[in-house]
């Protein structure tokens, strides 16, 4: 069986994040790792992976961080471009890690979930 080609939106500072890749890695996979923090997702990029989730931005929102609060995100009238313009330039916004394998992904939490691109 050829290896899958995945990638992983990667934050090395996340426990669940380093649990998916150290999950790929025994299961003998070398994902592509894309340090979002580093290269932040454009609005475009995260309309992509959120079909690929068949999930909506706000389902991605880490709620949790400062910025929620500082931007307003809990606000029920903010539009879905509004929130995708939020986590494209603040990237601590987005829930992680996202792993895809070509036109499907999944938010790897728990880590385990990363196991469900493996299967057909």
């Amino acid at each position: 069986m050829a290896q899958p080609d995945l990638t992983i939106y990667h934050n090395s500072r996340c426990s669940k994040s380093r649990g998916a890749l150290e999950l790929l890695r025994e299961q003998g996979i070398e994902p592509t790792i894309i340090n979002y923090l580093d290269q932040p997702p454009t609005v475009d990029l995260l309309r992509e992976l959120l079909a690929k989730l068949g999930l909506g931005p706000r389902d991605v929102l880490r709620r949790g961080e400062a910025a929620y609060r500082e931007r307003g995100l809990a606000d029920p009238t903010l539009t879905d471009a509004q929130v995708l313009a939020a986590i494209a330039a603040e990237p601590r916004l987005l829930e992680r890690p996202i792993v895809v394998s070509g036109d499907r992904a999944v938010l790897a939490r728990p880590p385990e979930r990363v196991l469900e691109l493996l299967v057909d």
